[in-house]
């Protein structure tokens, strides 16, 4: 499990809109090789995502398909890992107005992730990338909600 809390200075529905915007992801985050929506709902509240990572220290790609549900009324995002190279994954984003213009936040990822004859240090280093990954995601939405 990893979790992470971030206070953004911007109004809750400004940051939740850019969250929603999944497709301009790759545009700002380093680490995201290529994001594609295969599926929308016709209310726009379920998508069908497919994802490409780099993890750089291993030269290698991680890939995954999974479900969004997004809540407008909540602000909250729940996902879940329909296929990849993960074992399984799921977890939300909770945007919560904190104070006038203040956004908390809040992502909660449960992952499993398992390779044969892989030792405990490498699946320290992949947690780790996850983790930064998370971070590098959050800050990301974060800056872009500021600035605007």
């Amino acid at each position: 499990r990893i979790e992470h809390t971030l206070t953004i200075n911007a109004p809750v529905s400004t940051v939740y809109a850019i969250a929603r915007k999944v497709e301009e992801f790759p545009n700002f985050m380093a680490d995201l090789k290529s994001l594609t929506v295969l599926e929308t709902s016709p209310d726009g509240n379920r998508t069908i995502t497919e994802w490409v990572g780099l993890i750089r220290e291993f030269k290698m790609t991680m890939k995954w398909t999974q479900e969004d549900l997004w809540n407008n009324e909540t602000y909250r995002d729940d996902f879940t890992l329909l296929k990849g190279d993960m074992d399984s994954m799921s977890g939300y984003w909770q945007f919560t107005e904190e104070a006038t213009n203040v956004t908390r936040f809040d992502s909660v990822l449960d992952y499993e992730y398992n390779v044969p004859l892989i030792g405990a240090m490498v699946k320290t280093i992949i947690k780790k990338k996850i983790t930064e990954n998370l971070q590098a995601t959050m800050e990301a939405i974060k800056r872009r909600a500021e600035e605007a």
